[in-house]
């Protein structure tokens, strides 16, 4: 399923069917992803996610694709690619800069600190670094932000056990530790793999790695897209981490 309209709606769906974000049609992102087919509808959405979808136009426009759902540019956001690394700092500081300067008020000074240090516009990026500034984790115990930070990236595991329509998967979860964000030691997580006949990865087995996103496996991973994600995941922590104000800090401390 190589179209890049499909694999945006894959991982968009998570989150979409929770109402965190995007236009309120889970069941049209859900339904056409799982057929393999769109019938031009899930484009549309595609614009309507604006946490997303200005990234797709930076990576896209970058990069000189028109189309920012182009295939390449839908991976290099949610996956990671080397399209990524033709974003320079001043492209992605002016476009945080129009994003975010007025939500982020007084914090905007912390977040421009990301620019010079090694920013990507990888949807990791986004949760370890801008997510905790707009002010859109609850507040409270320190388990819940963590937890939402954790389900909110694309992460990777490898399949264990199938069954019905959930498989279990072992992975590596955030960790906050010495203030530091970190991955964990790996541990058994349960995820979706289907509702109704309907599914986001097609059929998994045991062995396979995959991509998972809040509570559903979205693609089978292969060795060159498992790499990518593990890659640039671990280079946005390091670059967080070595701010001298690090967003995660912000809601976890």
């Amino acid at each position: 399923m190589a179209d890049g309209v499909l694999r945006f709606s894959r991982y968009a769906y998570p989150p979409n069917e929770l109402g965190y974000c995007g236009p309120a049609s889970p069941e049209q992102l859900l339904e056409q992803v799982s057929a393999g087919a769109s019938d031009g509808g899930l484009r549309q959405l595609a614009r309507g996610f604006e946490g997303a979808w200005p990234y797709l136009e930076l990576i896209a426009a970058s990069a000189g694709i028109a189309d920012p759902l182009d295939e390449r540019v839908v991976e290099a956001y949610w996956i990671g690619n080397r399209l990524l690394d033709g974003v320079g700092p001043r492209l992605m500081g002016d476009s945080l800069e129009t994003r975010f300067k007025k939500r982020a008020a007084g914090a905007w000074t912390n977040l421009a600190e990301t620019i010079p240090s090694g920013a990507v516009p990888h949807h990791s990026f986004h949760v370890f670094a801008v997510y905790p500034w707009l002010g859109l984790l609850r507040e409270g115990h320190v388990d819940e932000p963590l937890r939402v930070l954790d389900r909110c990236r694309i992460r990777w595991g490898q399949v264990v056990e199938v069954t019905g329509e959930e498989a279990l998967v072992r992975s590596r979860r955030l960790e906050w530790s010495d203030g530091r964000l970190i991955l964990g030691e790996s541990s058994v997580e349960r995820v979706i793999v289907g509702a109704d006949g309907m599914g986001l990865a097609g059929n998994l087995a045991p062995g396979d790695w995959c991509s998972l996103h809040w509570d559903w496996a979205c693609e089978r991973l292969d060795e060159r897209r498992l790499a990518a994600l593990r890659d640039y995941t671990v280079r946005q922590l390091a670059m967080v981490n070595g701010l001298d104000h690090p967003a995660p800090a912000a809601v976890l401390s």
